[in-house]
């Protein structure tokens, strides 16, 4: 058995364009997490599991092989939302640009998502009816024409990742953290807005979350070297022009500050801690809460 699903996941890092230093981590990490996280699921209930960390810390990745082990291991069907498949259209961010703040064109921070198409998706996982996932194309800035959807069968477990998924508002955001919080936002509007997000619709929808899985980056240094990686990424497999050194710094100055806050408040909250290594390679899983072997 565990020399099929080594040539499943093999097919699929290939595919994926993923290192192959990956499968060395099959036996010791990826199967007993997804076993975990299998016999957490309540019996003939869909789980939605949430999977959060910084940008470039391999959420992506954790939810590709959590599904191919859920259903080859498991015989569960499963399937992976990226909460940036939820960012509004380009012409609603340009009008939260216009009537709140310049700063709400760039996609990314609570406040840019559509929760509301996020909980019907919800709904219809739990009520098993069969589902269509949304997509995001990054490269148009736009959210992709609905009869392009992917379509599900009615799922098992719903994986929901992103950079901010199960994030806690702040109780102060007086201080700005860096340039672009001083100088572009200097009456602190665009962040309390996105706060006010967090301590409304994005709280309601996080909680409805089954597991809360979160990837611990090292470092915020980590952050923007594996950004700029993704970038280099981007290049080679679409041939379309990344975002330079310069623009990650700044597209990520737009995440700093939760970035920073949950790697300091969510370790000890999460359900289940990933450490990430220097070498972008998940260490251990960490059990916390109710969850238990």
């Amino acid at each position: 058995m565990h020399s099929y699903i080594q040539d499943k996941l093999t097919a699929h890092l290939r595919h994926e364009g993923l290192p192959l230093v990956l499968l060395d981590r099959l036996q010791g990490f990826y199967m007993p997490l997804v076993d975990h996280i299998a016999m957490l699921r309540q019996p003939d209930t869909p789980m939605l599991l949430g999977i959060s960390g910084a940008q470039g810390s391999g959420k992506s990745t954790l939810a590709g092989i959590v599904c191919l082990l859920m259903k080859e291991r498991h015989g569960l069907s499963c399937a992976s939302l990226s909460l940036d498949d939820l960012y509004l259209t380009r012409a609603e961010r340009q009008a939260l640009a216009d009537e709140v703040h310049p700063l709400l064109i760039t996609r990314g921070v609570p406040g840019t998502h559509d929760i509301a198409l996020g909980n019907s998706i919800f709904d219809q996982v739990l009520a098993r009816q069969p589902v269509r996932l949304p997509r995001f194309d990054k490269t148009a800035d736009d959210r992709v024409a609905k009869e392009q959807w992917s379509e599900f069968a009615p799922l098992d477990v719903l994986i929901l990742e992103g950079w901010c998924v199960g994030c806690l508002p702040q109780s102060d955001i007086s201080e700005p953290v860096n340039t672009l919080e001083s100088e572009e936002d200097r009456d602190g509007h665009w962040r309390s807005f996105v706060n006010e997000r967090l301590l409304g619709e994005y709280s309601s929808f996080f909680s409805r979350l089954d597991l809360l899985l979160m990837l611990a980056v090292p470092t915020m240094e980590k952050v923007y070297e594996w950004r700029e990686l993704q970038e280099q990424k981007l290049e080679q497999q679409r041939r379309v022009r990344g975002l330079t050194p310069m623009e990650v710094q700044r597209f990520i100055m737009h995440f700093e500050r939760l970035s920073k806050w949950m790697l300091q408040e969510m370790p000890s909250r999460a359900d289940i801690l990933v450490p990430i290594g220097d070498d972008h390679v998940p260490l251990e899983f960490i059990l916390h809460n109710s969850v238990s072997p």
